[in-house]
């Protein structure tokens, strides 16, 4: 598949500075895949190490920090020659042998020479443990599921995503009524690797929720594996609760929406884990619209997405087809899953979302984001209707504001300061 990341790490190889990498990701977002072909693609040789299934090799991590000694032990356990310049050592499922994360910090210091990548599952989670990250180094690279343009890559439609990811809008609009189909199919697959090969092989929705199911018990099992066991009923609970708050007109996530009576201090923690392991992610509410708008975040008051659209839908238990039709009991969800696509294109290409709420008042933007052009709000709408007293408001009284964007399924048209933006092109903000 073609990922963009890709050139993020032929820049970290090509820096003449560059530290131990940590690939960031949730679970079976294509980690391991992308790096074993950077690895094999860009060095002479890829030493490939799994922590999960190599009890020897945490035995050569577990003794010291000598690099030298690893080195020489990691090419006589792999039978490989190991060079700095031409060799890639990849530690997979790293948080299984804490030794070696912080091994990281002695490659760094010791011998930086080498070319040295960890990954692995649910590692945000102990990146967080006291003493077991080497703060300062090593470099990241953040790695998420297939946006849409990975997506049309990965379906053929090579010309039209170059087409966008070149803002080449000209030749996308005879072609717009095939990319709603195409987001409306992306809709339910979702961008999770796996998930998107098995509709590229079979073509079937059906063996897309199959798949999209296996991902969701593998996420409950690790719950059970690496979660606190005092904390893995409340993290099942957020976890199963999230579509059902995305689906109410007010989408800010209040723990009362768990069970009568939930209180945040119960649920913090869990839901802290779930956010360091990339399952879900806070969009914190902004009361003004100014630089730099974390600042006048409010942290307290958020709302919450999964890490994919397709797991949205797997979890909301709809089926496939009524994302395609026109189907008015489903009106609401489809705004759901319109704010769960624009989030995840805006995350993807490393945009901040926050979301916009004036206090004292009904006045709310679905995203405010920063840009080149400065604060800029976005409103998302699931169909052709753009009509919005919030977000009309909010350019009316913010005469500075450069540009705002109404997300839709209508063709691409700038209007002045505001630009309807089909949301096949949301990625290109």
């Amino acid at each position: 598949m073609y990922r963009k990341a890709i050139f993020e790490l032929e820049r970290w190889k090509n820096s003449s500075s560059h530290k131990p990498l940590i690939v960031k990701g949730a679970r079976q977002v294509g980690k391991t895949w992308l790096v074993k072909f950077f690895g094999e693609e860009y060095f002479d040789n890829l030493v490939y190490i799994n922590f999960d299934k190599d009890e020897t090799a945490k035995n050569i991590f577990n003794l010291d920090y000598n690099i030298e000694r690893i080195i020489s032990r990691l090419a006589a356990h792999t039978h490989q020659d190991i060079s700095p310049e031409k060799s890639l050592i990849f530690l997979d499922e790293v948080q299984e042998c804490p030794k070696a994360l912080e091994s990281l910090k002695y490659f760094a210091e010791d011998h930086p020479e080498y070319f040295v990548v960890a990954a692995g599952s649910l590692l945000g989670v102990y990146m967080n443990v006291d003493g077991a990250f080497p703060v300062g180094k090593v470099d990241f690279v953040n790695i998420y599921p297939l946006d849409f343009c990975e997506f049309l890559y990965a379906l053929g439609e090579k010309e039209i995503a170059k087409a966008i990811s070149n803002k080449d809008f000209e030749f996308t609009l005879p072609f717009h009524d095939k990319l709603i189909d195409l987001y409306k199919t992306y809709l339910v697959t979702g961008g999770m690797p796996a998930v998107v090969n098995k509709y590229i092989e079979t073509k079937s929705f059906n063996e897309v929720r199959k798949e999209q199911e296996y991902l969701v018990e593998a996420y409950n099992r690790d719950f059970g594996k690496h979660a606190p066991t005092n904390e893995i009923p409340r993290i099942i609970e957020i976890f199963n609760i999230v579509p059902n708050i995305l689906a109410k007109e007010n989408k800010k996530f209040m723990f009362g929406a768990i069970r009568e009576g939930a209180r945040a201090r119960e649920y913090e923690a869990a839901l802290l884990w779930l956010v360091n392991a990339g399952i879900v992610t806070k969009v914190t509410c902004a009361n003004k619209i100014a630089l730099p708008i974390s600042a006048y975040s409010n942290h307290d008051i958020f709302k919450l997405f999964y890490l994919d659209v397709g797991l949205l839908g797997y979890m909301a238990r709809l089926r496939p087809e009524t994302i395609f039709a026109d189907e008015p009991f489903l009106k609401e969800f489809k705004g759901a899953m319109a704010e769960q696509f624009v989030f995840q294109e805006l995350i993807s290409h490393e945009i901040t979302p926050f979301y916009y709420s004036k206090d004292n008042s009904r006045v709310e933007l679905d995203f405010l984001v920063d840009t080149s052009d400065g604060p800029t709000p976005i409103e998302v709408k699931s169909g052709v209707a753009l009509a919005s007293k919030s977000f009309a408001g909010v350019m009316r009284e913010n005469g500075e504001l450069k540009l705002g964007y109404k997300i839709s399924l209508l063709p691409y048209k700038v209007n002045d300061r505001i630009v309807n933006l089909p949301i096949y092109l949301t990625g290109e903000i």
